[in-house]
């Protein structure tokens, strides 16, 4: 399988293909509909190439002593954890409303499933009067999204994995909170079932800092997995070191979104605001350029430089027609005219003069017996 994958209909990421820019508002909207609108907006108008939500069904996400625990935090919405999480997700029309505005703006529109089907007895259903309609994966494969993401804190949710594999969407799969055997066996389980996918390399810590990073992972897992595209997801603060994952090779990049980060929320002091997303975009697109290809050779553009200052080789004492040449006659200046480049001046030394060559002159090609290389133009 080529180290390509069509992420969304029309939009290739991995080989020589722009980076796919994830814009994650996950629970940034405050569990407002106009609010998570306006981020789509938002994303969109700074350049990303999608915006992604985190879609949950709170039952099959967590057990009922976790949804029931008192949730005093700043940033609580609610007095339990559950009553917190409620208030931040949406219902599946709400999904769907945000997928049409999201197609109305141009942006492509997914999220991270995070839960699958389990079977539970019906006393751990806590909302009986409200029953899920299908998990989480399975709703966002009936909406069609164009690609999966997995959350870090299901990389290594095994059943999960197959489950998803199995959908045969694209997936996105990051890596937070697991290690390098544990990435090895997510290749293994999925590779088989569904090719298309990458992995990023991320860290789980909001904010994080410059030195948990480890951006050094994301090129060994381009050694470890050769034919999958990587990535790369951040919650540090600025946009340094996401640029700087873009120079190492990473093809698909996902940071958190707000419009506030002094809003209530854990993720806000972690993501951009709307100057900060398109200053990155702006900075990834302009590193895409720079890195360029990997030929060395002199450019068109450095024609007038090399005109200007470029070297030839030129005769530091007279030498009399019939001379052979020696290191010792030659030396390196901005010549007028052009002839020699620095880089011959070895094949020169055993070489015959046909005619006198004046001291300070430049070794020109047709003054030299049994001349090799051509003069560079």
């Amino acid at each position: 399988m080529p180290l390509e994958l069509e992420l969304c209909p029309g939009r290739w990421v991995g080989g020589q293909h722009p980076c796919f820019i994830i814009a994650e508002i996950g629970q940034n909207h405050q569990g407002d509909l106009d609010v998570a609108k306006r981020m789509i907006r938002m994303a969109k108008e700074c350049g990303a190439d999608c915006a992604k939500f985190q879609k949950s069904e709170l039952e099959f996400k967590f057990n009922r002593k976790a949804l029931e625990r008192p949730y005093t935090s700043k940033h609580s919405w609610g007095k339990t954890y559950g009553e917190h999480k409620r208030h931040l997700e949406f219902s599946h029309d709400q999904y769907r409303e945000l997928q049409r505005y999201a197609e109305e703006v141009g942006i492509f529109f997914t999220a991270s499933g995070m839960d699958e089907k389990c079977l539970l007895p019906p006393t751990m259903i806590l909302r009986p009067a409200q029953p899920c309609e299908t998990m989480a994966v399975e709703f966002l494969h009936e909406l069609n999204v164009p690609f999966f993401k997995v959350g870090s804190g299901d990389t290594n949710n095994f059943p999960y994995l197959e489950k998803t594999a199995k959908k045969g969407r694209p997936m996105v799969i990051s890596s937070g909170m697991q290690s390098m055997d544990t990435m090895k066996q997510v290749y293994q389980i999925v590779k088989p079932l569904n090719p298309n996918f990458c992995f990023l390399q991320c860290t789980s810590a909001y904010p994080l800092q410059p030195e948990d990073v480890n951006l050094r992972v994301i090129s060994e897992y381009q050694k470890l997995f050769p034919d999958i595209p990587i990535g790369y997801s951040g919650h540090e603060t600025g946009i340094a070191i996401s640029v700087a994952a873009v120079a190492l090779g990473a093809k698909v990049l996902e940071r958190h979104i707000t419009l506030d980060k002094t809003w209530k929320g854990s993720d806000h002091s972690a993501s951009l605001e709307p100057g900060e997303l398109a200053e990155l975009v702006r900075s990834v697109r302009l590193v895409e350029r720079a890195l360029g290809s990997p030929t060395k050779q002199l450019l068109p553009c450095e024609m007038a430089c090399n005109e200007k200052l470029g070297k030839s080789v030129v005769a530091k004492v007279k030498i009399p027609e019939g001379t052979i040449l020696t290191m010792d006659m030659l030396t390196v200046k901005v010549g007028e005219p052009k002839g020699y480049p620095p880089e011959d001046i070895f094949n020169l030394v055993g070489k015959k003069v046909l005619v006198t060559v004046e001291e300070d002159d430049t070794i020109m090609e047709e003054l030299v017996d049994n001349h090799g290389k051509k003069i560079k133009s």
